[in-house]
């Protein structure tokens, strides 16, 4: 009898766990089908969608996203071109016709060449040359093709984000899917459904700092219905999805010009430039014109060592005898010493292992032949009678201890937004570092030791001098717009919130610029396509016989300058030609052939 009991009680609770069991997924899949089936999971999955797509083929054609342009109209990321567009059901419809022949003749490509794309085909792809670009179509081709009505073959507009042969990567940035960042960066939007797991993300340059005006509408995608056996389906076979707004998405109108752009990364190229950079600014407004980096990346394809997609502009790095320009700066405006004054180098400080570059020492120099011969000697004394307090406080007037990009207090929900992306500050001084102590502060003059600037730092320190003292914020877009070309918001030139320095100042330093050309370190750069001035920096890194760090700063032309151009080619060795000053070199004549084919008449200028 007792039994009996254990028995049917351990069938009951054996049933009734598996009544709960059968309950809980009843109710699992109730609620996967009824309850949520457009926010499915923490991701937000929309299984419907999820299901269509199961029996769908489909490829964008645009991609939704607000355009990056120049600040003369040209699109860095991309342009509408007819494309040949094949799906892999295309290989059924193609068996036992001409089709195939029809399309190679239509096209210019072969017909093996076709087949063998299609057989490889598993998604739906475009037609690309070799190089990987798209086979481009004219009107009339892209009108034959469609009139063959091959099911899985048409021709239409497509517009890639991203080219190939594209400039200004680092500076344009990529984007990428990430479900768990779309939903903490986007928290309204993924409630209400705006945005969702296949949601695309800024991952740097602009399409992160502007991503949240980048954002536009759904992209434009055509879609292939098909069977099991990849046959269209009946009345499901095409379907092309394309938004229609007239005020989204945004665009951004940069302060970058594209053909200065272009020239400047050929100049890059051409040279050999592996590891470095080079910056071109406007004098009068502080906009960037150019911005290279090296090495370049794949945007379509961002793999491998991240450092490869980080700006090196706005990295901050050891600038060498550049820094002298702060312990100049400072000791000419606090009248502690004048251009004139003099100082003897005999190649040694006398302690803490510092010496001179020239082992034999430069002699007897005032500090415009110091400054000129980069004598590391007669810095160091100047230096010491400066002080830590005020070479730091100089770094800071010109702009050099700050991030000196672009910043609105508020632009809509945004407090202090900032144009660059991964911009870095400098600095003079590591914390906790004496600023009295003489062995610190020599080592610091001559821009090493914890010094760091960035070369976008550097180049505007340049516009400051040459605007007379006065520091501006470096400014990268002009504005954002709406699609209609109405005006979203415009960023105004704005200054930088240091003090500068004083117009004296800033024409003494001039001057000695010139001297490193004609008299100093500068001297290849005398046969420059224009006049220039600079001041040229060598930062060591690691072991004395290890590889520099090779920096030129300068401006041109000399009377009436109008770029302010910093280069610097990292991790170079410490013999051999100076990659640097060839950098410099070959940027001013492209900015003098750019400038001289500007001024000519337009006829002219495009003929050419």
């Amino acid at each position: 009898m007792q039994l009996d009991r254990r028995i049917k009680r351990r069938h009951f609770l054996v049933l009734l766990s598996m009544s709960l069991l059968w309950l809980g997924l009843v109710v699992r899949l109730w609620w996967i089908q009824l309850g949520s089936p457009h926010r499915f999971s923490r991701h937000g999955v929309d299984l419907v969608k999820a299901s269509v797509k199961q029996r769908q083929q489909s490829i964008v054609l645009h991609s939704g996203r607000g355009d990056i342009v120049d600040r003369n109209g040209y699109a860095f990321t991309g342009e509408e071109h007819l494309a040949l567009i094949l799906f892999p059901l295309a290989r059924g419809s193609l068996q036992g016709t001409d089709g195939l022949q029809r399309l190679a003749q239509i096209t210019g490509e072969s017909r093996e060449r076709l087949s063998e794309t299609m057989e490889k085909a598993k998604v739906p792809l475009f037609m690309r040359e070799d190089s990987g670009k798209l086979v481009m179509l004219t009107e009339q081709q892209a009108e034959e093709i469609n009139a063959l009505a091959i099911p899985g073959v048409v021709a239409l507009a497509v517009t890639e984000r991203y080219r190939a042969d594209e400039v200004a990567k680092h500076v344009i940035g990529f984007i990428h899917k990430n479900p768990d960042m779309v939903q903490k960066l986007y928290p309204d939007e993924w409630t209400s459904g705006k945005m969702n797991a296949e949601s695309t993300l800024g991952a740097s340059g602009l399409e992160r700092s502007f991503d949240r005006f980048l954002q536009g509408v759904e992209p434009s995608v055509l879609s292939y219905y098909v069977d099991g056996h990849g046959q269209p389906l009946r009345g499901l076979d095409i379907r092309y999805t394309k938004q229609s707004n007239q005020y989204y998405p945004l665009s951004l109108t940069t302060t970058l010009d594209a053909a200065i752009q272009r020239s400047m990364e050929a100049t890059a190229d051409h040279v050999g430039l592996k590891e470095g950079c080079i910056v071109v600014l406007d004098v009068q407004t502080a906009d960037v014109l150019a911005a290279v980096s090296r090495p370049t990346y794949d945007q379509t394809n961002v793999t491998g060592n991240t450092s490869d997609w980080k700006n090196r502009a706005f990295k901050q790095l050891p600038p060498g005898s550049v820094y002298k320009t702060v312990v100049a700066a400072a000791a000419l405006a606090e009248g502690i010493v004048s251009p004139i004054d003099r100082f003897t180098c005999t190649g040694e400080y006398g302690k803490y292992q510092f010496s001179c570059w020239k082992k034999e020492g430069h002699g007897s120099v005032t500090l415009e032949e110091a400054y000129a011969q980069s004598c590391n000697i007669a810095i160091a004394h100047i230096a010491k009678m400066v002080g830590g307090e005020k070479l730091e406080e100089y770094a800071k007037k010109l702009g050099l201890t700050t991030q000196v990009g672009h910043v609105t207090p508020h632009l809509y929900k945004l407090k202090n937004f900032k144009q660059l992306d991964g911009e870095e500050p400098g600095r003079v001084f590591a914390e906790g570092i004496s600023r009295d102590d003489e062995g610190v502060l020599i080592q610091s003059a001559i821009g090493q030791r914890d010094v760091r600037i960035t070369p976008l730092q550097a180049a505007n320190m340049m516009v400051t001098i040459l605007r007379g003292g006065q520091s501006s914020q470096v400014r990268l877009v002009k504005e954002i717009a709406y699609r209609n070309g109405q005006s979203f918001h415009t960023f105004p030139e704005q200054e930088l919130s240091v003090d500068g320095i004083d117009y004296v100042t800033a024409n003494k330093l001039r001057k000695m610029m010139r001297k490193v050309v004609t008299e100093g370190t500068g001297k290849m750069l005398m046969n420059s396509a224009w006049q220039v001035a600079g001041k040229s920096g060598t930062a060591q890194i690691g072991e004395a016989n290890g590889n520099n760090h090779l920096w030129f700063l300068g401006y041109a032309p000399l009377e009436e300058p109008r770029y302010a151009i910093c280069v610097v080619a990292e991790n170079q060795p410490s013999w051999g030609k100076n990659q640097a000053m060839e950098l410099f070199h070959r940027a001013v004549a492209e900015l003098a052939d750019h400038t001289a084919q500007s001024s000519q008449p337009r006829e002219e200028y495009f003929r050419g």
